[in-house]
Formats: C-alpha cells, sequence, structure tokens
C-alpha cells in the first residue's frame, strides 16, 4: 500500500494551485481555496482506497495529528509512505503542517 500511495503523490509533483488556493484537492474535498496540504493527503489515500481506513479524511492538520495520536502512530522516525507533521510556532495548536515522507 505505502508503495501505491507513494506512486500516486509522486504522480503529482509539478501540480500547481491557481490563484487564491484554487486545486483539484479542495475542490475534490469540497472546500476549495484553503490550505491543501491535509486534503493533498486524504485525496492520495482516495486514490489508494485507504481513506478512512488507514488515514483519514481530514482538512486540518491538527486534525490529521490528533487522528494519528490517538492511534499511537506517531513516530520520531518516519518510514518512506508514512505520514508527517510539522510542529507549528504556537504550542496550542498540534501540527502547522502534513505531508508524505519520501
Amino acid at each position: 500500500m505505502k508503495e501505491e500511495f507513494l506512486k500516486i503523490a509522486l504522480g503529482e509533483v509539478g501540480y500547481k494551485e491557481g490563484k487564491n488556493n484554487d486545486n483539484k484537492y479542495g475542490k475534490w474535498y469540497g472546500i476549495n481555496n484553503k490550505p491543501w496540504c491535509a486534503m493533498f493527503v486524504s485525496w492520495c489515500a482516495n486514490q489508494v482506497g485507504v481513506l478512512k481506513t488507514l488515514i483519514p479524511k481530514y482538512s486540518g492538520c491538527g486534525t490529521g495529528y490528533k487522528w494519528f495520536e490517538n492511534k499511537g502512530l506517531i513516530t520520531m522516525k518516519p518510514k518512506a509512505g508514512d505520514i508527517g507533521f510539522l510542529k507549528p510556532s504556537n504550542p496550542k495548536n498540534k501540527s502547522s503542517h502534513t505531508f508524505i515522507v519520501y
């Protein structure tokens, strides 16, 4: 699954958003014109059929982080195909960015 997940994500390299965060991931999610890193991860998971089972459908980084944290899946040693989260500058937030580890 991780190989296929990475293949889908890498197939999107070079995709460019339009004006005001206009992008296909936000359109797919139903909330376009917003920061879309989490929606991209969800979109990739949907493409390989693991959305809502192995990877949640999330549009906010904190929501995604909390889901993985509640499942005990947060690690400081991620591997290719894992979902990563960046620590925010505001300590009240769980995450400020999410991505797929390559």
